[in-house]
């Protein structure tokens, strides 16, 4: 394991996670006006569980699937293990 010493300006140790910031800010959470923390909470509950989790397609990954269909396939496998 090896501590991360990043800082302000030097994104290649959170690329990721500010690509998806980036992606929900401009996908979702601008088109509302958020009333408090439980709202916006509420809305990036309902972002990443009811469309993020959906998409397929990352090019990134061997397999082009959604999180939800590999989170379902994984679940097929593991009772067809246990059986």
């Amino acid at each position: 394991m090896q501590r991360s010493y990043s800082h302000k300006g030097y994104p290649y140790d959170n690329a990721c996670i500010e690509s998806f910031h980036s992606l929900i800010k401009r996908e979702w959470l601008n088109r509302f006006n958020i009333r408090n923390q439980r709202h916006a909470y509420r809305l990036v509950f309902e972002y990443i569980e009811a469309f993020y989790n959906t998409l397929s397609g990352y090019t990134v990954t061997v397999t082009i699937m959604s999180p939800d269909e590999f989170e379902k396939l994984y679940e097929r496998v593991s009772e067809l293990s246990a059986a």
